[in-house]
């Protein structure tokens, strides 16, 4: 059914793209003006890390979740495979203080708190941006900021060359795994005002890939050793999106419309030599979300946010080694936001916001939250050398459980200061530092879940500092026409930090609150671009991230001042991109250093260090009005054996191939 609906929506996008051509081209062109968006000048208090446009396009990545690997600071759980869940977490906080924005609105999952990003593909992402702390800009909803790290992806914004009302690239991607997956997006313009947008895209892959597992015992002999093929990793998905662009008088609005629905199979954790083959997992998520933005010429702006989305999963476990699982889990979100800036003088604005959540899941609990934020936050620039961002975030959060009689009302007030300061005119040299609090509340599942949750568990409270210094240059028709450099060193503390790792079934969890968390680190960027001619140029990036996050909840504890389960010490990526006339070339270099999957870093517990190296080539072909694209990629070129998560193992060395066209 769905490689039909993939067909049948390939088709009517063609047969649209055919239709709209064939009108007359001399009527009213909406003239969109292009947007660069560079790291570059003193423009943000604390500048973001991005991947964007044709980076993005170059970059051997299959989801959200490959491509935010090569921020520092990032931690990525990937249980292998196209189908296998993917989280991230910023600077050893946890999955749940990060937030993860769809432009410009949270995605949310009460029920366990991780945003799987493996669900979101690059081909209708035009940006990704991670922020450390919050946003650096005080006109957004009052969510925004709440959360210790921020992720922002942000979907292609339509763009039409003279003489065009609509665009159309399709293209397919297959490779190991028997992976299968075309894609078609497609841009109309109704009107000078009016923009409509359509993607959608069909995953199959049968997850199959070969595997070594080997074990070493604490005396270094090998406990044993073994290939074999990784079953039940299969997955079936459709995703389609599809929004609606209007433009007014100095503001805009959009209605943004997703759906993604899968099948897949979870091949579940290698214990002892058992390989387990009866979960499987079937999702639904859809989500519509609408926004207005609106500026007035007395300086005074407003941003309207409004969501409904609707989660349905169906988790099945028919293992006869476990206890047999058939759940059904239903998660409704409402949510509002009302957001005002007001800029009293040149250099100083004001803002406010306020928002309000509602979310219900039900099964194994009937459960509801109601939550509202409300921000006061100013901005001010002294002398364009220094700026200055405060704000302060109340949040009241309002619990009812037909479990219990009552659940406590939690209310929180959490302030941050952003500070930068440019010294020098003449260099593009900036100081930075910011103090933080964040406050979140444990999901339902660490609260209600059978087997594992605990009504009274505390909420986490992570309080940040942070340091940093940045040297960004940018010069045209220059040797070296990029250079960028920067260095950040932080301290986190987070009290009743709730720490979640598989119980043997990936979709299940262990909760741990692990009472204090001492966190410490530096993060260390580096990008340089040469151009050697019209024709040729390279560009470098490199990251390294040192982290210390150790336990300091109890002096009695055997794994006091250990280090976390699965935070490296050490981790660090490096990209060279080379193009010359229609061609590119590129390689990816990720590395994690030696780590830990229990709370005690004893031998026995102890995980190796992995590194992969990624190649691919591309051909970009011009005829006519159509642009042709060829790629082929190779994946962990050294065909490593290495596990992100203690038996999970990833795949070794891989192919994909795409091919795409534009008209």
């Amino acid at each position: 059914m769905k490689r039909l609906l993939t067909v049948f929506f390939i088709s009517l996008s063609l047969f649209f793209h055919s239709h709209v051509f064939s009108q007359n081209l001399n009527d009213t062109i909406l003239h969109l003006k292009e947007v660069e968006v560079v790291a570059k000048k003193y423009t943000e208090v604390i500048p973001a890390q991005k991947l964007e446009g044709k980076e993005l396009q170059r970059l051997n990545s299959f989801s959200v979740s490959d491509a935010i690997r090569y921020f520092a600071g990032v931690q990525i759980k990937d249980y292998g495979g196209v189908g296998g869940l993917k989280t991230v977490n910023i600077r050893s906080m946890g999955t749940n203080h990060m937030g993860v924005f769809y432009n410009g609105i949270q995605l949310g999952n009460a029920q366990n708190g991780q945003i799987d990003l493996g669900k979101f593909s690059l081909d209708n992402i035009e940006e990704i941006s991670l922020y450390n702390g919050q946003k650096s800009e005080i006109f957004q909803s009052a969510k925004e900021f709440g959360s210790a790290g921020s992720i922002y992806l942000t979907t292609r914004r339509p763009r039409f060359k003279d003489g065009k009302s609509a665009n159309l690239k399709a293209g397919v991607r297959f490779g190991s795994f028997d992976l299968l997956n075309p894609s078609v997006l497609f841009d109309y313009k109704i009107n000078d005002n009016l923009v409509a947008t359509f993607n959608c895209e069909w995953i199959s892959s049968s997850g199959k890939y070969k595997f070594r597992y080997q074990r070493v015992t604490p005396y270094g002999e090998i406990a044993y050793d073994t290939t074999a093929v990784r079953n039940n990793g299969e997955i079936d998905a459709v995703r389609m999106e599809g929004s609606l662009n209007g433009y007014i008088h100095a503001g805009s609005w959009k209605i943004y419309v997703y759906n993604y629905e899968s099948e897949r199979g979870i091949p579940g954790a290698i214990v002892n030599n058992v390989w387990r083959r009866g979960e499987r997992l079937w999702d639904k998520n859809s989500f519509i979300q609408c926004s207005l933005t609106k500026e007035f010429d007395f300086g005074y702006s407003y941003k309207l946010n409004m969501k409904y989305a609707n989660d349905f999963t169906h988790y099945v476990n028919n293992d006869n080694k476990l206890i047999s699982v058939d759940n059904i889990y239903k998660q409704k979100e409402v949510y509002g936001s009302f957001a005002n800036k007001y800029s009293i003088v040149k250099n100083w604005d004001l803002s406010f916001a306020y928002d309000v959540q509602w979310n219900g899941l039900s099964e194994f609990a009937d459960v509801t939250r109601l939550s509202q934020w409300g921000s006061l936050a100013t901005a001010f620039t002294i002398a364009d050398k220094f700026k200055t961002q405060a704000s302060i975030l109340a949040c009241v959060i309002n619990e009812e459980s037909r479990e219990r009689e009552s659940s406590p009302i939690r209310k929180k007030l959490t302030p941050a200061i952003f500070m930068s300061y440019q010294p020098l005119n003449r260099y593009d040299l900036v100081m930075r530092a910011f103090y933080k609090r964040s406050f979140r509340m444990p999901t339902f599942n660490d609260l209600y879940y059978t087997d594992m949750g605990n009504a009274y568990l505390n909420p986490e409270i992570a309080d940040q500092y942070n340091f940093g210094i940045l040297y960004d240059k940018h010069r045209e028709n220059c040797f070296l026409s990029n250079f960028h450099i920067g260095v950040d060193a932080y301290y986190n503390l987070v009290k009743d930090k709730i720490v979640a790792y598989p119980k043997g079934q990936q979709f299940r969890w262990t909760m741990l609150n692990l009472g204090k968390v001492d966190i410490r680190g530096i993060d260390a960027t580096m990008m340089m671009t040469f151009d050697f001619n019209h024709n040729l140029s390279l560009t470098g990036k490199m990251q390294y991230t040192y982290q210390e996050a150790i336990d300091i909840t109890y002096e009695a504890d055997n794994y006091y001042k250990h280090q976390i389960p699965y935070i490296p010490w050490h981790s660090g990526s490096a990209i060279g991109m080379l193009s010359w006339k229609s061609w590119g070339l590129n390689y990816s270099f990720i590395y994690v250093g030696e780590r830990y999957n229990q709370q005690e870093n004893i031998r026995y517990n102890h995980t190796q260090p992995w590194y992969t190296h990624d190649v691919s080539v591309s051909k970009n072909l011009k005829f006519k009005r159509s642009e042709i694209r060829f790629s082929a990629e190779i994946n962990n070129l050294l065909g490593q054996d290495y596990d992100v998560i203690l038996n999970y193992p990833m795949p070794k060395r891989n192919y994909r191939f795409v091919i795409s066209i534009t008209l």
